[in-house]
């Protein structure tokens, strides 16, 4: 049989130098170098919306605890037979659950960011829970866990779970006396020479609970993740992340348990250790972790360029001024299959003039204005930045209810409920989609507009919603916690943490104090052309190739059934 770093009773206390010892140090160093510029180039583009929503610092501590695991096994046939026997017990009883545990918890996230993402398609509240329901359900001690925010419930998780871990890796050193002889059960000592003993120190009873560990995550938790995450098809990369890296986990356990304890397999441990089963698992990890993130923003960054490129095409092309409407007009049978929900004109769906068109910000404009349910739906449920439709959504829905004289600033004495009014309106955009203490997902603003909105609204926001979380402005979801509806009700108390929905504050508080003199009309005007620009070089091009897409499906599906059906939409004039 084999051993944790195929020690055998033949071993020499030396270092191996083989030609594959030399290989798998090697490799493990390149490899390391690779992991590295990886997780820096992810450091580095953090501000992005694919990375913003990944919880990058939980994935890279996760992938930092794996990847030592994998380094001391990649160095195990090298050093294997000088190192003392418990070591890789301990590496494997902590650094190895730990990581696993860290990024599991970091890949449920996907889960998470998805359902919070919900709220921003489900404003009729027909699922509207019993409030007494909900009470009872929130009472007691799980009614407080239940309570606590995403984050705080998956470290207390995590951190439970580490500890049973740990605990039990003490426990199994401590009883067993196949490490010291001093302390222990009777009968569990090895015997032997001292490859003998390092060769049995290896592999037994001890090792159990890192296997069960092993088991549970690889065979229960990740297969659970995966079937929720069944309907959800997101733009980033991360349904792909998920089902590569619950795939790749199976293999692991089962293969090093083989490796240890069938004699058959002793020629394939002489150049693959039976823990590299599970590093080979820990590589597909790293890749879908480190490197599909990677290469996910790289392509964002080229649509968006991609993007740039068309519209600065088209305008050297087009005179903006007077061919504006023109070119609404030459994407309008695209646009208007939007508007529909329907197809339009085959030609219309291929033409590159419509191509040019329809990815300006003059169509992005046409389509918020006339239907963004479809571009909401999208960007909710597939880009996971359902947050800067509706901001645009709720700016335009302001504008349209502020009166003339506010804005044109023609106002009088008799016009305060009315700027009053408008303040609360605005105060209330503020809370739900810029606050970074109030907002589950606040828009991605500069910093100079964050400061400027925060002096207006942040202050008046805290008399209204209390003091909130603290939360990261690269990990804006940090926090955050949506019941899918939320409850109707709404509480005056003091306690700190609880989550008051806006749409209970909207109803039944008001804001009475005194407005700044900075409040205008045109108060959002930047952060409203900041988020615009971002929707049009990121959610709007991925927007119009899935909507082609499903134009391209759908026209196929009805002719080969003989039905299509063309609607004809005449360009305007």
């Amino acid at each position: 049989m084999g051993s944790e770093l195929g020690v055998s009773a033949n071993s020499k206390a030396e270092l191996n130098t083989s030609p594959v010892s030399i290989w798998w140090v090697t490799f493990g160093c390149v490899w390391t170098a690779v992991i590295v510029a990886g997780a820096s180039y992810l450091i580095a583009n953090r501000n992005t919306p694919t990375i913003r929503i990944r919880g990058l610092w939980l994935s890279l501590s996760a992938v930092l605890l794996l990847h030592l695991y994998g380094w001391s096994v990649q160095f195990g046939l090298l050093v294997g037979n000088l190192m003392p026997g418990d070591v890789e017990f301990w590496i494997m009883g902590t650094y190895l659950p730990c990581g696993i545990a860290l990024f599991h918890a970091s890949n449920s996230r996907f889960l998470h960011v998805a359902k919070l993402q919900k709220k921003y398609i489900h404003h009729d509240g027909q699922n509207l829970i019993n409030s007494t329901a909900q009470a009872k359900r929130n009472s007691g001690l799980l009614g407080k866990f239940r309570r606590l925010d995403y984050t705080a419930r998956v470290v207390y998780l995590v951190s439970i779970a580490m500890f049973v871990q740990i605990f039990l890796t003490i426990l199994m050193f401590i009883i067993s006396r196949k490490w010291h002889s001093s302390w222990g059960i009777p009968g569990t000592e090895v015997t032997g020479s001292a490859m003998e003993q390092k060769s049995e120190q290896g592999r037994g009873w001890e090792w159990w609970p890192g296997v069960a560990w092993q088991f549970f995550w690889s065979w229960i938790f990740a297969p659970y993740i995966l079937w929720k995450s069944r309907n959800i098809h997101d733009t980033h990369g991360w349904r792909i992340q998920t089902i590569g890296c619950a795939i790749a986990n199976l293999h692991a356990t089962p293969m090093w348990l083989i490796a240890l304890y069938v004699p058959a397999m002793a020629p394939v441990n002489a150049v693959w250790l039976p823990p590299q089963w599970i590093v080979l698992s820990i590589f597909f990890i790293e890749i879908f972790t480190v490197l599909l993130p990677c290469w996910e923003v790289m392509r964002a960054g080229s649509l968006r360029q991609e993007t740039l490129d068309t519209i600065a095409q088209w305008e050297r092309n087009n005179k903006v001024a007077s061919t504006e409407g023109k070119s609404l007009a030459s994407g309008s049978t695209f646009i208007g299959s939007i508007m529909s929900g329907w197809k339009s004109m085959n030609g219309s769906v291929k033409s590159n003039g419509s191509t040019d068109s329809i990815l300006t910000m003059g169509a992005l404009e046409h389509v918020l204005e006339r239907n963004p349910i479809p571009l909401l739906e999208f960007s909710a449920l597939r880009e996971f930045s359902g947050e800067n439709i509706a901001f645009l959504i709720s700016i335009a829905q302001w504008k349209n209810s502020i009166p003339a004289a506010v804005r044109n600033g023609t106002t009088d004495g008799n016009s305060k409920d009315v700027i009053r009014e408008c303040f609360n309106h605005a105060l209330h955009i503020y809370a739900e989609f810029i606050s970074v203490h109030h907002a589950e997902f606040p828009v991605n603003i500069s910093h100079q507009d964050l400061r400027k909105l925060e002096n207006i609204f942040e202050k008046p926001t805290r008399i209204l919603y209390g003091e909130k979380r603290d939360a990261d402005v690269v990990t804006p979801f940090e926090g955050a916690e949506y019941k899918e509806p939320p409850s109707p009700t709404y509480s005056t108390g003091s306690e700190k943490t609880m989550n008051v929905s806006a749409d209970a504050i909207k109803a039944r508080v008001f804001y009475w104090g005194e407005i700044p003199e900075d409040f205008a009309a045109s108060v959002f005007d930047e952060s409203e052309e900041s988020i615009k620009y971002l929707v049009l070089t990121n959610t709007w091009p991925k927007f119009i190739r899935s909507h082609r897409s499903s134009l391209g499906s759908v026209e196929s599906l009805e002719a080969g059934n003989g039905v299509l059906e063309m609607v004809h939409v005449q360009n305007e004039k």
